[in-house]
């Protein structure tokens, strides 16, 4: 059953990278809403094993990109080559065209490249030299990113920004944990192997469970809810731009998929709630320095619960 899959597939992705939890369940909560993932960390903390378990564990194609300042964007999207034998073009797919991509330490390449995944992640298809291909459905786009003030990065432009579903923080996690993690690794429990395991679901099974969440009801009290969280935030941040309505339709998105997580029958404000920092916080760019976390704190104290 799909739904016995996902449980297994969390309990994977937790014992891949230890203290992983909260990451785990927004990893899966982003793959049912059809949404983008990126997680946001300094190098070193499992964000790249956590992405490469969750994408070769949902069948599939799989292509893992790793972005450096000379990455074109033919290296992603792939190019025409001209066959002399045959006297016309043929198309050379490039690694978007995949069920999962990983595109690994995103923000170490140009904005001129990153934004090449636009048309990707937003419409699932490709369009170059005047033709328009289709992705594979599912599409699922994991981006790693290191933290923007280390050496070598690009900021990542607010379209890109605005493509991901949500956003996950990961930390050096505690001392108990990283203890566990060695005893783990001494014990050959972990043994750091790029062996893919074994998938746990199938494209198949995937589209049924993204088609299952859609299935969520949503009520007109819990619409008006997530609107008015948005227009407290954009108030709050002194910008009626600073929350889209894609920034919306995500948090709506993500809250039905934790819903479903949840066996939930409808959505409920505790969704949505719990939802709301890990889909609001990377869209926001305070123009005064304030810090996202703030404000969304902010927002959620502020506005009335249904």
């Amino acid at each position: 059953m799909p739904r016995a899959a996902l449980e297994l597939l969390r309990e994977r992705l937790v014992s891949t990278v230890l203290g992983s939890e909260e990451a785990a369940a927004l990893l899966l909560t982003a793959l049912l809403a059809r949404g983008h993932v990126l997680i946001e960390g300094a190098p070193g903390i499992g964000k790249t094993s956590l992405a490469h378990t969750l994408a070769t564990s949902i069948g599939g194609t799989f292509k893992r990109v790793q972005f450096t300042p000379d990455l074109l964007p033919a290296d992603l999207l792939g190019y025409s080559l001209y066959r002399m034998d045959r006297g016309d073009f043929e198309f050379i797919a490039g690694p978007v065209f995949a069920h999962c991509v990983l595109a690994d330490e995103i923000n170490r390449t140009s904005p001129r490249v990153q934004s090449a995944l636009l048309e990707c992640m937003n419409e699932q298809q490709v369009t170059l030299d005047g033709v328009t291909r289709p992705l594979p459905a599912p599409f699922f786009v994991i981006a790693t990113q290191n933290d923007t003030d280390r050496h070598g990065t690009f900021p990542l432009p607010e379209p890109q920004l605005d493509r991901f579903l949500l956003s996950i923080r990961m930390d050096l996690p505690a001392a108990e944990i990283q203890q566990r993690i060695l005893l783990a690794h001494a014990a050959g429990e972990i043994n750091g192997s790029s062996a893919s395991p074994a998938a746990l679901l199938d494209p198949a099974a995937v589209r049924s469970l993204q088609a299952a969440v859609q299935q969520v009801s949503v009520a007109p009290a819990l619409a008006g809810y997530i609107t008015a969280l948005c227009e407290s935030l954009r108030r709050l941040a002194g910008s009626d731009h600073a929350v889209s309505v894609r920034g919306s339709l995500a948090l709506m998105q993500a809250a039905r998929a934790a819903a479903y997580l949840d066996g939930a029958p409808a959505l409920y404000p505790d969704h949505v709630q719990s939802l709301f920092p890990a889909v609001l916080r990377h869209r926001l760019s305070p123009d005064d320095g304030s810090e996202p976390a703030a404000l969304i704190a902010a927002a959620l104290e502020n506005t009335p619960v249904p």
